[in-house]
């Protein structure tokens, strides 16, 4: 299976949440404020947020109102362009000439964090980077047990301490060691859970200020993990770790397990970080470039 076939199945189940309910509503109907209506509600079940939900509709009424609407296909190709033109262009992760290149990796539990550190140190070694994982998640024994056999998995190198211990200071080792051995990207993995939300926070902003004692301008770039399936609970996620230490970049996992692939709208309307990766599926070479272009395309194009 292609790239794109392979996306085109991982969506499947946001096609039918959202394209092909749309298809059955104005399917050989006039379109009229009862038809905009149940597009509208299609729309926010699927997570696509009230923003880019009330863009489309207006879009929609415009063209009514210069008579450039006729037909379901002419429906089809204002949302398909209205969610284009939401979506922007493309921002994947770019590795810069400095040395090491620093990713942290934020996010609660649960949300596949270290399966994507594993699956993007793959793919980094596979473009001939050399790649150092810290386990800085030390509040979990099981954290750390599972980010060694991705960096066995991968082939990356990795630092650890003991369960326990101080997650700064396991994050400042890796980019001294990196250093040391002139590699090219860390990638930290980090806590999901304390026993406070407050907690948690503080514990991160500690560890963006150990990093830049260690390396002025790390880490490079702020990833934080979502899981796709949560809908509308990954914005609230995504306000409370930007707010904290400031997010330069989204990887949306499990898209192939949900109907809610619009929440790729909402959060893309809501802040100003992009969607850098998206999952979509459990091999190892499922973590992907998010691509809008490719992704619109994936749940308009028909069977």
């Amino acid at each position: 299976m292609g790239l794109f076939d392979k996306l085109k199945a991982s969506l499947r189940k946001t096609k039918q949440n959202i394209i092909e309910k749309i298809e059955e509503v104005v399917f050989d109907r006039k379109i009229d404020e009862t038809t905009l209506e149940q597009i509208e509600e299609i729309l926010l079940a699927s997570d696509v947020g009230t923003k880019t939900t009330t863009e489309i509709i207006e879009k929609i009424r415009e063209r009514i109102r210069n008579d450039q609407l006729h037909h379901s296909e002419d429906m089809r190709m204002v949302i398909m362009n209205e969610m284009l033109r939401s979506l922007g262009e493309a921002h994947p992760i770019s590795i810069s000439k400095e040395r090491p290149f620093v990713i942290l990796t934020v996010g609660v539990n649960g949300v596949g964090k270290t399966t994507t550190i594993g699956k993007l140190a793959h793919r980094l070694k596979s473009e001939g980077y050399s790649v150092l994982i810290a386990a800085a998640d030390t509040f979990r024994a099981a954290a750390i047990e599972q980010v060694e056999i991705w960096a066995q998995r991968s082939g990356a190198e990795l630092i650890k301490h003991q369960s326990g211990s101080d997650p700064a200071a396991v994050a400042f080792d890796a980019i001294e060691a990196a250093k040391h051995r002139s590699l090219d990207v860390v990638i930290i993995d980090t806590a999901g859970r304390l026993h406070t939300k407050t907690q948690l926070m503080e514990e991160l902003k500690k560890m963006n200020r150990v990093i830049k004692k260690s390396m002025p301008t790390a880490p490079h770039e702020t990833l934080l993990i979502i899981d796709a399936t949560t809908g509308q609970n990954a914005i609230r996620q995504a306000h409370i770790f930007n707010e904290a230490i400031g997010i330069t970049g989204i990887a949306l996992t499990k898209l192939d397990g949900t109907a809610k692939g619009g929440i790729v709208f909402a959060i893309n309307k809501e802040f100003n970080i992009p969607i850098k990766l998206i999952g979509i599926g459990e091999g190892i070479d499922d973590l992907r470039d998010f691509d809008p272009k490719s992704f619109v395309r994936a749940i308009f194009e028909k069977d």
